[in-house]
């Protein structure tokens, strides 16, 4: 969430900031109506509990008749209060974080702005398959199974694609540990708190999440939420930073409607497994962090050899949590264009404010907000299915990236008997 003190003494600019993202800025107006009344019942309360410690030694039936007036009256304010306190926290929470300089204006995905390409698109001399039929010729793949046991949006991976999908976690794991990132297995729920305070939101009818019956928690939709409470409540100290971690865990998402013609198979599911890049830093170095994130997002699909380019989200394309996202997009054959495959954002300190994590300046002694930010080495869905259509051969068979093969322990998936 975005500091009060700023908002107060900046509305015009979270208006613009807000209008830009496509929602009403009469939020803000009624955020601050809110904020002055919060601070009015509260002075007015401490003056009222300053009068009804006045009286010294006994007090006197008057005065005693006095003391119980001022203290039903504390007592409706306070009720008051809490409700009027309520209404401010579900309003200031969902006020989006403040947009980047170099974030182009936008109304959704089809207004984001391309900012590198690589890859020459793939030709074919032969029919063009999409993952779901090669899953299905190479048996690999198993919706129907998965709809059966669990429901649709759920699928078993089966033979060669197990392997390579387990390749893809150590791959992405050995990569990012070598670059000094912390390996993390984290948990596959969280307390909505947690969940909440890195801008999901865990329940209602806007829900994004899978809950927990009689518990309040949530099955994660990404080791974001996890990586992220892990220093819920901390103050951190400035010699530690950055902490730099990759998280596998596996991911859970309730994807309700529909998403069009290319949201079939692997590319929108409601379980896949995930590994994912988590900083912690100072302020002043989020952005150089940033950049660190995507460059580790291109240089394993360099390594993969598959075209791909680098989009940056516009504002009406952005998660209310976000600063600034960048996507990569894979060449998938079988649709004829790009698909999201990672993204990677920068939430300054939107996150922390709500999780309360800070660390302690040297120079000044001040506890200071840090700046977290996300991005995903690894999608153990959308990964496999960019790679089994674009190492698609004419004889049915696949050819494997090479920088897998010593995980997977072949090169090529071959077409069954």
């Amino acid at each position: 969430m975005l500091d009060m003190k700023f908002i107060r003494e900046n509305p015009e600019i979270i208006k613009k900031n807000v209008e830009r993202r496509g929602k009403d800025p009469v939020m803000v107006e009624n955020l601050i109506v809110l904020d002055k009344e919060l601070r009015e019942l509260s002075k007015t309360i401490d003056e009222l509990r300053a009068k009804k410690n006045t009286p010294k030694g006994k007090p006197t039936p008057e005065e005693m008749k006095q003391l119980l007036e001022v203290k039903e009256e504390i007592d409706n304010l306070e009720k008051y209060r809490e409700e009027v306190g309520n209404n401010f926290k579900k309003l200031i929470l969902a006020i989006p974080n403040l947009i980047a300089d170099d974030v182009p204006d936008g109304k959704d995905d089809s207004e984001n702005k391309e900012i590198f390409k690589k890859g020459d698109i793939p030709q074919y001399d032969f029919p063009v398959k999409d993952h779901l039929q090669i899953g299905q010729e190479l048996d690999l793949l198993d919706f129907d199974r998965g709809a059966k046991v669990a429901q649709s949006g759920f699928y078993y991976l089966k033979n060669e694609l197990v392997l390579l999908d387990l390749a893809l976690q150590r791959y992405a794991m050995d990569k990012l540990t070598a670059k000094g990132f912390i390996p993390i297995i984290t948990p596959d729920m969280a307390k909505d708190t947690i969940c909440a305070g890195t801008g999901y939101n865990p329940r209602g009818e806007e829900k994004q999440m899978f809950n927990i019956a009689d518990e309040e928690m949530s099955l994660v939709g990404t080791a974001e939420v996890t990586l992220g409470g892990f220093h819920a409540d901390e103050i951190l100290l400035e010699q530690d930073l950055p902490k730099k971690y990759v998280g596998l865990s596996h991911c859970f998402r309730v994807e309700k409607g529909g998403y069009g013609k290319y949201s079939k198979g692997l590319y929108r599911v409601r379980q896949f497994s995930k590994v994912e890049m988590f900083v912690l830093c100072k302020p002043k170095d989020s952005e150089k962090y940033h950049q660190e994130l995507l460059a580790n997002e291109q240089e394993i699909w360099n390594e993969l050899n598959i075209p791909y380019h680098v989009v940056m989200q516009c504002t009406g394309d952005m998660s209310s949590a976000s600063m600034k996202t960048y996507d990569v997009e894979a060449w998938m054959p079988g649709r004829g264009n790009y698909g999201e495959v990672t993204s990677t954002s920068n939430t300054g300190d939107y996150q922390s404010r709500r999780l309360h994590i800070r660390y302690k300046d040297n120079q000044s002694g001040e506890n200071i907000f840090v700046h977290m930010l996300n991005g995903t080495a690894v999608n153990n869905s959308r990964f496999p299915l960019t790679i089994l259509e674009n190492g698609q051969q004419a004889n049915g068979d696949i050819k494997i990236p090479e920088v897998l093969w010593q995980y997977t322990g072949f090169e090529v998936i071959k077409k069954k008997n």
